[in-house]
């Protein structure tokens, strides 16, 4: 049994959320032969999987919805104590990119016994313990098994106001997009796997991914925020799809308004692109427009805990940029919800 140091990303096939089964793959393993009626039986049901929102949602009482939400993915980082802290601030994220609350988490852990120590499982799980810690609700217990590859993630119940759940679908034409968090956390963790990452650059990507979006439970309760998720394994083109389709738009977007980590045309130089970014490319069978492919590369990057995509509108463009300045992310406006043209990509890149 292994009981040095180890590179935890050694021990994967995939990072983090770039391991995530593509999304056309996902349609087809979702689908159901009765499309329109699979969550008539259950009226209290308000979100199921049908706009593969962040979080299902259904009725608790005549104010308050249950939120629940599950994520899990292999080791993105070496480091055991940032893979627990990363891998539950991502899972964290789908209750907060609902408007919602977190209230308790458990805990997914795979485990390969005969080669990784138990002591190494235990800073994992400790590094989970300690963010749910510090966002006010208890890791409370959770299931382990003995697998082949390290995996560890947490299932979390939140709550949220009716009025206050911010669903993916909401969009409206006029609303601004926001995106919270730089892009990039799939090239700059793919440069560290290959060791091109450089020094001044080590532990940026780590300390985006462990930065809470809690701000979700805030704008949830902002009246203009017509929609809400979170940015994660599909890119924020995947992301951003889902957004123009569940509401049947479209979005602009501005390419030079997005929020980078440093240095990613150097990193694409240096072949440093995750597997996962062709599969999501592939996945949005050409509703987006010719890209270079440095946009391509970018926009279609698999982010782990990434930031929160906010559709808003512009009455409510102030109030939602001071929250966000306030707690120290991203604000600027990085495109908005169009009208969805009949032969028109579902995303198209501005022209100024």
């Amino acid at each position: 049994m292994t009981t040095d140091i180890v590179r935890l990303t050694q021990f994967s096939h995939g990072a983090g959320c770039g391991c995530k089964i593509a999304p056309d793959i996902l349609s087809r393993i979702l689908a159901s032969p009765d499309k329109e009626n699979v969550a008539a039986p259950f009226p209290s049901l308000l979100v199921g999987h049908q706009t593969r929102d962040d979080a299902a949602a259904v009725i608790l009482n005549a104010d308050y919805a249950l939120l629940s939400t599950t994520d899990f993915f292999m080791p993105i980082v070496d480091d055991p104590y940032d893979f627990g802290r990363i891998a539950a601030t991502n899972a964290i994220s789908d209750i907060y990119a609902m408007g919602g609350t977190p209230l308790l988490a458990v805990a997914i852990l795979g485990w390969p016994i005969s080669q990784l120590s138990a002591d190494i499982a235990n800073r994992v799980v400790q590094g989970g313990r300690d963010v749910c810690q510090s966002l006010g609700f208890p890791l409370a217990g959770g299931h382990s098994i003995d697998c082949p590859e390290p995996i560890f993630g947490l299932a979390v119940s939140g709550t949220a106001l009716h009025q206050n759940i911010k669903r993916n679908d909401g969009g409206k034409i006029g609303d601004r997009l926001i995106l919270t968090k730089p892009l990039g956390i799939g090239i700059h963790t793919t440069a560290e796997k290959h060791g091109k990452l450089r020094p001044e650059h080590v532990g940026q990507a780590t300390e985006v991914m462990c930065r809470a979006n809690d701000v979700g439970a805030q704008l949830g309760q902002i009246d203009g925020v017509n929609a809400l998720t979170d940015v994660t394994g599909f890119g924020l083109a995947g992301h951003l799809l889902e957004m123009c389709e569940g509401a049947h738009l479209a979005a602009i977007i501005d390419m030079s308004s997005i929020p980078e980590l440093p240095a990613l045309d150097y990193y694409i130089g240096q072949g440093c692109v995750p597997g996962g970014t062709e599969r999501n490319r592939l996945a949005t069978d050409n509703r987006l427009p010719e890209l270079s492919l440095r946009d391509q590369t970018i926009l279609f990057d698999p982010q782990t805990s990434g930031g929160l995509l906010i559709a808003t509108t512009e009455d409510a463009l102030p109030e939602v940029t001071r929250l966000l300045v306030q707690n120290d992310l991203s604000s600027a406006v990085i495109g908005e919800i169009v009208a969805a043209g009949i032969d028109s990509p579902r995303i198209l890149l501005s022209q100024t």
